[in-house]
């Protein structure tokens, strides 16, 4: 009887356990899928998770929104990825603040029979089959276009800053080298006077960065790239500042309403638009798709487009800008 009693335990033990996964086809319960941010604070994110949750609302989903305050917060994204896991969620997307660091829980996850798509920015190459979707603009050919641009701005010459962003952040460093094979491929002669300096990952840090950097250059310069919202928000802040603003061909990457405000007031003169929304909806679905057992796409390029005064205005471009209004 107690043998009895000790196997009928055992049963039951396991059973639980496969509870806390949700089976696709059960009808038991919603799969959750854990939607994870670089940060939460920059527009970008905000209407990444918008995407996200509209994929939730199509496929009767929960989506479940969590990620680190400050993009600098590699520690912070560590616990979120990892507390997912401990949850059992059926499936994780993740933009990654590292993509090195982040590689032991996104492999840990899939250990665990967890989906895991990567979007925004890549992880290094070591991840391999543990993640099963990668959704982001191609970020080295964005910046190839805004080298392009800028040159073309520039007349192809003349002295160019570039404010980078921060380090282990596949998708900023590939706009930036994308960003210099554009320069170098269209204009040669362009002088390269600052290519090193790092705004880091807060609009208030990247100010400070660009105020040292035109504080030495400002009075020579004719150029500057910024690869993303904080500092190309940081960057106009400091060019207003030292009242060169419109002064100088300004190509940067992402938006918000005071750089589009900018952009109009001829402050800037081009940004890379990137589509956040799809990354977001595009990750869930993948995941979902995934786990069903459906046909998806793994390697998916959202895209990018160089908005200017003569675009702004243009259905394609106001799709960008306000997705969940189409």
């Amino acid at each position: 009887m107690t043998r009895y009693l000790s196997s009928f335990s055992l049963f039951c033990f396991i059973a639980l356990i496969g509870c806390n996964k949700t089976d696709p086809e059960s009808g038991n319960g919603k799969l959750r899928i854990a939607v994870i941010p670089k940060g939460t604070t920059h527009e970008f994110w905000k209407s990444g998770e918008a995407g996200a949750k509209k994929a939730g609302q199509e496929l009767g989903i929960e989506v479940i929104w969590k990620g680190p305050q400050q993009e600098s917060d590699r520690a912070g994204q560590l616990k979120v990825v990892e507390n997912f896991i401990t949850q059992r969620v059926d499936g994780i997307a993740l933009a990654p603040l590292d993509d090195k660091a982040l590689v032991r829980p996104v492999k840990e996850a899939h250990a665990a029979g967890i989906k895991v798509a990567v979007w925004d920015s890549g992880l290094d190459e070591s991840a391999g089959k543990a993640v099963i979707s990668n959704v982001m603009t191609n970020n080295f050919a964005a910046g190839k276009e805004c080298g392009k641009r800028l040159a073309s701005l520039m007349k192809n010459s003349g002295k160019i800053i570039m404010l980078r962003h921060a380090v282990n952040h596949a998708s900023t460093t590939n706009r930036e080298e994308g960003f210099l094979a554009g320069i170098k491929e269209s204009a040669p002669g362009i002088d390269l006077v600052s290519i090193d300096q790092r705004g880091g990952v807060s609009i208030d840090e990247a100010l400070k960065a660009s105020e040292n950097l035109l504080n030495q250059f400002g009075d020579s310069i004719q150029g500057v790239f910024t690869p993303n919202e904080s500092t190309t928000q940081g960057m106009l802040r400091a060019l207003e500042e030292a009242g060169l603003a419109g002064k100088i061909s300004f190509v940067g990457f992402d938006t918000n309403d005071s750089l589009l405000s900018a952009l109009r007031d001829k402050k800037i003169s081009a940004l890379a638009v990137q589509d956040p929304f799809r990354m977001g909806y595009t990750a869930v679905k993948n995941i979902v798709a995934s786990i069903k057992g459906d046909p998806f796409e793994a390697e998916v390029d959202t895209g990018a487009v160089l908005l200017d005064l003569e675009n702004i205005d243009s259905q394609e471009v106001q799709k960008l800008l306000s997705p969940s209004e189409q």
